[in-house]
C-alpha cells in the first residue's frame, strides 16, 4: 500500500489511506505541544550521550544562502552543548535531507535521534510531513531510536531574542529629533 510519496514539487503527500494516517490529526494547543513526537522505538532513561544523534531540519530553499543557516545553527550547537552528534537538515527542496543526516547519524555511532524542526510554529510540517519523513529514515535502520521535539514556539528564551533583534532595529541614540 502507498503510504505517502513526492509529487513535482518534491511535497510530500501522506496518502490518506494508510493505517498511519488519521482524520482525527489535529495540532495541539498552542501551549500544549508534547515534548516528543515519537517515531520509532523508545530512547531509554539511561541512554550513551556518545550514542545520541540530533538532527537540525529547516524547511529547505531554492537559495543556497538560506541553506546555510541550519548548517551554522547545528555547528554552533555542536560547539556550544553536550552533544557530539549534530547534522543538519532540509525538510524539502535542498540536500542533505533527513535520511541523509539519519544515516549520518548512524556512521558516526548515535543508536537514538532526536530530530529537532527549526521552525517557529506547529504546523502540518511538524505534524505530519517530518515525523513521516523520520520514520522513512528510521526504518533503514530498525536498531535506532526516533522521536521528533516540537518547533522552537513559546518559549522564554524567545521573548529575550525578540527584544534583541527590536533593540537592535531602532536608532542607538534616544536623543534623535524629527527633522
Amino acid at each position: 500500500m502507498l503510504e505517502s510519496f513526492y509529487n513535482r514539487r518534491r511535497r510530500l503527500i501522506i496518502d490518506h489511506q494508510s493505517p498511519r494516517y488519521s482524520k482525527t490529526m489535529q495540532v495541539p494547543s498552542i501551549l500544549n505541544l508534547p515534548d516528543q513526537i515519537q517515531v520509532q522505538g523508545i530512547i531509554p532513561e539511561d541512554y550513551n550521550l556518545d550514542q545520541l544523534g540530533i538532527v537540525i531540519v529547516d524547511h529547505g530553499s531554492r537559495r543556497d544562502e538560506s541553506n546555510q543557516y541550519v548548517k551554522q545553527i547545528a555547528q554552533m550547537f555542536r560547539q556550544q552543548t553536550d552533544f557530539k552528534i549534530v547534522e543538519a537538515a532540509h525538510m524539502e527542496l535542498a540536500a542533505p535531507d533527513i535520511d541523509t543526516a539519519y544515516k549520518s547519524c548512524v556512521a558516526q555511532g548515535a543508536r537514538y535521534i532526536v530530530v529537532h524542526p527549526y521552525f517557529l510554529a506547529p504546523g502540518r510540517h511538524w505534524q505530519e510531513d517530518i515525523p513521516e519523513l523520520a520514520r522513512m529514515a528510521s526504518e533503514k535502520h530498525p536498531n535506532t531510536a526516533c522521536v521528533v521535539t516540537p518547533p522552537l514556539g513559546i518559549h522564554e528564551a524567545m521573548i529575550q531574542i525578540m527584544s534583541t533583534r527590536v533593540q537592535n532595529a531602532l536608532p542607538s541614540t534616544s536623543e534623535i529629533t524629527n527633522g
